[in-house]
C-alpha cells in the first residue's frame, strides 16, 4: 500500500466529493493509504508541498498560477478536476428571478475578501457585462459571516457568499439572485504537487487519481441525503438536513466535475479572468501548469495541448 501526505487546503463544502472519497475509502480501495494533514491556511498550502511538509493538496489552480508569477522556476502542478465550477453565490433580501449585472448598481454589494480571486472572478463578470467596476458600491471588508450578518440587519443589499452561508441565509428568508458557476467550467480545484513529486510518485499519483474517479462516479450515483451522512464528520456543526440541501444545489449548478479529466478550455477560461484582473500577467501554457497525462484515466488517450 502507497502512502500519501494529502493536505487539506481548507474546509469547504465545495469540496465535498473529496471528504466522500475519505469517509468512502476510495482512495486505499485503489492502492493508497493517505494521512490527511489540514494546512494552516489556504496560503501556506503551496509552500508546505515546496517544503516537502506534504505531498499533494488540492486545492485550485488559481494559487498554482501566483506561484509560478512569482517564481518562473516553480515546481507546483496541478492534475485531475474536481470541482469545476465556481461555487459562490449572490443572495440578497428580495428575490429577482431575472438577474442581470447591471441590477447590482446603487445597491450596497459585500464581496467575498477571504479569497480574494472571487473579486477577480466577479470583476470579469462585470467586465463582459460592460459595468465599470468603480460604478459597483462595496461595503467595507469584512469575512463572509459578517457580511451574512449585515446582509440580514439591512446593512448590505447583496452579498457574496458560498455554502453554508448561502444555506442558512435562504432559510432565514433571502433570496438567491446569481450563481457564480454559470459561468461554466473553470478548473476550480485540483490535486497539485511539485513536479519532482509528480514525476517520481508517477504510480501513486495515479493510483490517487483513480481513486478520485471511482469516488466520483459513485458520488454522482448517490443520493443527497447518503452524501450528506458520508461526509458529515467533517462538518459537525452542520445538520445532515443542510447538508442535503447544499450538495443539491452544488449539483443543480454543475460544480462538482464527474471525471478527472481537466479540459484546455476550462483552464484557459480560468486563466482569461486571471489575466483580465491583473492577478498574473504571464500567458501561462496548459502544460506548464496542468500534468494531462494525471488528469485522465485513459492511459491510451493522447494528452490535451495548448
Amino acid at each position: 500500500m502507497l502512502r500519501v501526505r494529502l493536505c487539506d487546503n481548507m474546509r469547504a463544502l465545495g469540496y465535498a466529493p473529496f471528504y466522500f472519497a475519505l469517509a468512502g475509502e476510495h482512495f486505499t480501495q485503489a492502492g493508497v493509504e493517505i494521512d490527511l494533514i489540514t494546512s494552516p491556511s489556504a496560503s501556506r498550502t503551496g509552500i508546505m508541498l515546496l517544503e516537502g511538509a506534504a505531498d499533494v493538496s488540492w486545492g485550485r489552480p488559481t494559487r498554482v498560477m501566483t506561484h509560478h508569477q512569482a517564481d518562473p522556476a516553480c515546481m507546483l502542478v496541478c492534475f485531475a478536476q474536481i470541482v469545476a465550477r465556481d461555487p459562490f453565490v449572490l443572495v440578497a433580501r428580495m428575490p429577482n428571478k431575472s438577474f442581470r449585472f447591471q441590477d447590482l448598481l446603487g445597491l450596497r454589494v459585500a464581496v467575498a475578501t477571504e479569497i480574494p480571486t472571487r473579486w477577480l472572478m466577479f470583476l470579469d463578470d462585470l467586465a463582459h457585462a460592460g459595468i465599470d467596476p468603480a460604478t459597483l458600491r462595496r461595503t467595507r471588508h469584512q469575512p463572509m459571516d459578517a457580511s451574512a450578518a449585515a446582509l440580514l440587519a439591512g446593512d448590505a443589499d447583496v452579498v457574496q457568499v458560498f455554502e453554508p452561508y448561502v444555506d442558512q441565509l435562504t432559510e432565514l428568508g433571502c433570496h438567491i439572485w446569481h450563481r457564480f458557476s454559470a459561468r461554466g467550467d473553470m478548473a476550480y480545484t485540483t490535486f497539485y504537487a511539485t513536479r519532482d513529486y509528480t514525476t517520481g510518485q508517477r504510480e501513486t499519483c495515479r493510483l490517487l487519481v483513480r481513486g478520485m474517479a471511482a469516488a466520483e462516479r459513485a458520488f454522482h450515483a448517490a443520493c443527497a441525503e447518503y452524501i450528506a451522512e458520508s461526509i458529515q464528520s467533517f462538518f459537525p456543526e452542520i445538520s445532515a438536513t443542510a447538508l442535503a440541501r447544499i450538495v443539491t444545489g452544488h449539483r443543480q449548478a454543475g460544480v462538482w466535475a464527474r471525471t478527472p479529466a481537466l479540459p484546455v478550455q476550462s483552464f484557459v477560461r480560468l486563466k482569461t479572468a486571471l489575466l483580465s484582473g491583473g492577478l498574473i500577467d504571464r500567458d501561462f501554457p496548459f502544460d506548464r501548469i496542468v500534468d494531462a497525462d494525471l488528469s485522465r484515466t485513459d492511459p491510451a488517450r493522447p494528452s490535451p495541448r495548448a
